[in-house]
């Protein structure tokens, strides 16, 4: 019943993520047009460099949008868990591109910092403020699915990082309006690199922890095995596996070890009550077994 109604809950939260990305995207489609033209207009490394980000933003929101439709698929014969690792992939796809946009941004921010070109300053201030706007507004849309969804919190990095890109440009622009130091566009495009840096490791660190099933960070296996011992009748746990399907659903399986031939000392209710409740693992196989049958498997308790 608990496995249930957290996959109800599960595609609840994923319909209203589905919403708010199509109303982001759409935004960003917008503005990304005027913020090319701009770029090109007013010759500014710090809003092209934006643009470009913005561009990525577009790709990143219409590959979470995808994901998360594939992701809602049902499980077939094939795939018994579904198709929830889309979303990671998706992810990781994305915080990818985050980093290999900094490594465009530097390279051109460099070239520009030893030939500074003429920047129009206000241009790229009034351009580069509505484009603050934009990723702001679509930042607070999606900043509710970002803490339950690595997909979702991909995408709000890409805007996140927008964002500053976009205040960067702002600032490039006051300094060129006010003393005409067009080395503040390079600067600031540099600056934009960093953060995203920054932002775009731990997401592609994570995406690659669930990928390679690593025990998700909230658990702790030896206290689980720990908490498992401390019940009645329960002699050892062995083959003790913790991973994560995708963000926020987690999966367990053991073999534990009684020493009783009926089973009945120890009801698998207990036990996955207790997991559920102590370490928010609501999928799990459990095997019971006698102490004779573990000798027999060479397993040391």
């Amino acid at each position: 019943m608990a496995d249930h109604h957290h996959a109800h809950h599960h595609e609840h939260a994923a319909a209203g993520n589905r919403r708010r990305l199509l109303v982001v995207l759409l935004l960003n489609l917008i503005y990304l047009v005027a913020e090319v033209i701009g770029g090109v207009l007013t010759n500014s490394l710090a809003l092209l460099s934006d643009a470009g980000h913005m561009l990525t933003d577009v790709a990143a929101l219409a590959l979470a949008l995808v994901a998360l439709w594939f992701a809602a698929r049902p499980p077939d014969p094939r795939r018994s868990y579904g198709y929830y690792r889309v979303e990671i992939l998706a992810a990781l796809f994305n915080g990818m591109t985050l980093l290999a946009i900094t490594v465009f941004i530097t390279v051109e921010a460099i070239t520009r910092l030893l030939h500074p070109p003429a920047v129009h300053g206000l241009g790229l201030l009034i351009i580069a403020a509505g484009g603050l706007v934009v990723n702001l507004l679509g930042a607070y849309l999606l900043q509710h699915g970002h803490a339950h969804s690595l997909n979702i919190r991909a995408a709000f990095y890409h805007l996140l990082a927008d964002a500053l890109g976009s205040l960067g440009a702002v600032l490039a622009g006051v300094f060129v309006i006010a003393f005409g130091w067009t080395i503040a566009d390079p600067i600031m495009a540099i600056g934009i690199a960093i953060l995203i840096v920054v932002s775009s490791v731990g997401l592609v660190g994570e995406a690659v922890d669930v990928l390679l099933e690593a025990v998700p960070k909230h658990v702790d296996v030896e206290q689980v095995r720990a908490v498992l011992l401390g019940l009645p009748g329960v002699l050892g746990v062995h083959d003790l596996h913790v991973w994560t399907l995708t963000t926020g659903m987690y999966a367990l399986s053991c073999h534990v070890v009684v020493n009783c031939e009926d089973f009945a000392c120890v009801k698998l209710e207990t036990i996955r009550n207790l997991l559920h409740d102590q370490f928010d693992i609501p999928h799990m196989t459990v095997q019971l077994e006698t102490e004779e049958l573990a000798e027999e498997e060479d397993i040391h308790l």
